[in-house]
């Protein structure tokens, strides 16, 4: 890690201007939350292998800013070269810079990894000393990376109308009559998910999303489509085509871009596509170009004509939120699948939990009666490991229909592990399991007619009062949030608390957000819409089909973690009065798994919590039986038994 460090430095300084900071983001060119192995240039120059945070080197220091999900696992990963900034906690990054560098510093960048709200609010905040934000030609990490992986050709493929539920032909449309409707006549779409649902296609560039490295560019008259050609049959081509989509080689998005702002984009192309255009001819009055500032990035942005550009959040996030009825029905039916690879793979883990180890199970409260796993080497052979079981839940899932690759990277976590929010196992270091201490596994998949992401607790010991405290208090908050009916017009960040209170009453929080969207296979976190404390929850309020993830959780370091996770459909609420006539609201559970009922301390749920998992037990029962074999749904009868307070 010295030696990354040094070598970057020097590179630093050989620049022009020679700079006195270097920032490197997580994100790639399209500002994903997850990204490709070689575009994975924090965490190779860091060390931190997080989904989120930013790297900060200057001439003597290394600084890594990361949220509250991060904060343990950062610890754990970081050499002493760096040091660990707590957002939330220590000042932001910007502030920082501000504060600590000097007079007329330069601050380089590389401006395709960066988004032009944050490129502007380091500016500003850079302005109090008259330092400057630099934008490197090339990046320079990249320059240092010997054995950066190369890029992979991986094809493009249509994503079928059965699974899609609206046509492209039908998506351009009611795009246009935005654009229109906004007095643009043109968008840069720079996400990778919103190009995928867009032009209706899948790939398979970032591991456990469904896109394509790629940009669209849409006018009134005409669709791009810039990709690397090698990506594209002849199948798929003719179906971009035939939609009057051109495609054009990747790197063209930054001189199309420049085009584009002098309107020069459509003559250059020729290309009219009367069949989804809505400006036939050269009267529209329509002069603005429609940019997202929190996704594009700062070098398209910087091909533009500053004075003609509509600055907001880009139409197809709502859109792609707001499910059709078919990518409801499919959401709900890969989950089903889903439910029951994960009830199949409790009923195997509780039965080898049992057998190798000499737990009392998941229905026992008894001590370990004795350890029956044997010693080496037939030890390494039979012992489980929070990686080779993760493997065999993706076994079970991998069995069932549609099913494409996992959601994201399995959270397979026993005792400790367990309080690292977003733990990833590794095959050499990963720990074994351990019959005495609570297992968190957060896992999901990718179908084609839905993505999925569920978590679930279990014990396969004798839990502590206090362990089974924590785990009512979150299942509580859970329900709680779940249950929910709240007016129209209601934001996320109004509902996060329900989820909170609970865990409050003894003193107790977690240092995530409460709840996400779900992409129908795309991404598995989605916006616009979330539920969580941060104010950004507070820009789009929840409306009818979209989805939601319920998820609380408590984590107490060393010791233990609990999180328990569903994903909700938001639909109208069927309330016996309507209050101001705004319409009410409510969430339908669509994942379908049991929760641990011997973690559960009955004493604290109230007799309406307590008839709520009755009820979605036996739904459980109903919904996961035709899935599941004779031994398998004996186990799931036993595991959904009716409470009694």
């Amino acid at each position: 890690m010295a030696d990354i460090l040094a070598s970057l430095r020097s590179l630093m300084a050989s620049q022009s201007p020679p700079l006195d900071a270097l920032l490197v983001a997580s994100e790639d060119y399209h500002q994903s939350e997850y990204v490709s192995a070689r575009d994975k240039r924090r965490e190779f120059v860091s060390g931190f292998t997080g989904s989120a945070g930013l790297a900060l080197i200057t001439k003597n220091e290394a600084r890594l800013w990361t949220d509250g999900r991060y904060f343990l696992q950062a610890t754990q990963q970081l050499s002493d070269q760096w040091k660990l900034m707590r957002i939330g906690e220590d000042p932001p990054v910007d502030a920082w810079m501000s504060d600590n560098l000097q007079k007329e510093a330069a601050i380089g960048i590389d401006p395709w990894c960066v988004s032009v709200d944050t490129a502007q609010r380091w500016e500003r905040a850079f302005a109090k000393k008259n330092q400057k934000l630099v934008q490197t030609s090339t990046n320079l990490i990249d320059e240092i990376w010997k054995n950066r992986p190369p890029a992979e050709i991986n094809p493009a493929v249509d994503h079928p109308l059965e699974f899609a539920g609206r046509s492209v032909a039908e998506k351009l449309k009611a795009l246009r009559e935005k654009l229109s409707s906004e007095k643009a006549r043109g968008i840069i779409i720079t996400t990778l998910d919103e190009v995928a649902w867009l032009y209706n296609i899948r790939g398979s560039d970032v591991s456990y999303s469904p896109v394509v490295h790629a940009f669209a560019i849409v006018t009134l008259n005409s669709a791009f489509l810039y990709l690397d050609k090698r990506k594209v049959s002849s199948k798929v081509s003719s179906s971009l085509q035939a939609n009057g989509i051109e495609v054009r080689q990747y790197g063209a998005v930054s001189s199309d871009a420049a085009m584009l702002a002098s309107n020069q984009l459509d003559q250059a192309t020729g290309v009219n596509s009367g069949q989804n255009g809505v400006c036939q001819n050269d009267t529209c009055d329509n002069d603005l170009i429609w940019v997202d500032p929190a996704s594009c990035c700062y070098a398209l942005f910087s091909r533009l004509d500053a004075n003609k550009l509509l600055l907001q959040q880009s139409p197809l996030a709502l859109a792609k939120a707001l499910k059709n009825p078919v990518e409801l029905d499919g959401l709900k039916n890969a989950h089903i699948r889903d439910g029951a690879a994960v009830v199949q793979y409790l009923v195997w883990l509780d039965k080898q939990m049992q057998e190798i180890y000499g737990a009392s199970g998941y229905f026992l409260e008894g001590e370990v009666t004795s350890k029956k796993i044997p010693n080496a080497p037939c030890r390494e052979a039979m012992k489980l490991t929070e990686v080779s079981v993760s493997d065999k839940l993706e076994g079970f899932r991998a069995s069932k229909e549609h099913f494409r690759g996992l959601s994201f990277p399995t959270i397979s976590s026993v005792g400790p592990n367990a309080a690292i929010i977003h733990y990833s196992p590794q095959a050499k270091t990963c720990a074994e399991l351990d019959p005495n201490s609570i297992y968190l596994f957060d896992s999901g998949a990718q179908y084609l007619d839905g993505t999925t992401d569920i978590t679930r607790t279990v014990h396969f010991g004798k839990p502590s009062a206090h362990e089974k405290a924590c785990y009512t208090s979150v299942l509580k908050g859970h329900i709680a949030l779940g249950n929910a009916r709240f007016p129209n017009g209601t934001n996320g960040y109004s509902l996060d608390i329900l989820a909170r209170i609970p865990l409050w009453r003894y003193g107790l929080d977690y240092r995530h957000g409460t709840g996400h969207g779900i992409g129908s296979y795309l991404n598995v976190h989605e916006g616009p819409h979330q539920i969580s404390f941060r104010p950004q929850a507070r820009n789009v309020p929840l409306q009818v089909s979209m989805t939601v993830t319920d998820e609380p959780g408590y984590y107490e370091d060393g010791n233990f973690g609990i999180r328990l996770e569903n994903v909700l459909v938001i639909k109208e609420a069927d309330t016996e009065f309507n209050f101001g006539d705004k319409g009410y609201l409510s969430f339908e559970h669509i994942t379908w798994a049991p929760y641990q009922i011997k973690l559960i301390d009955l004493s604290i749920l109230t007799p309406e919590e307590i008839q709520w998992l009755n009820r979605y037990h036996l739904k459980c029962r109903e919904i996961l039986g035709p899935y599941l074999d004779t031994n398998e749904m004996e186990w799931l009868k036993k595991a959904t038994e009716p409470m009694k307070g």
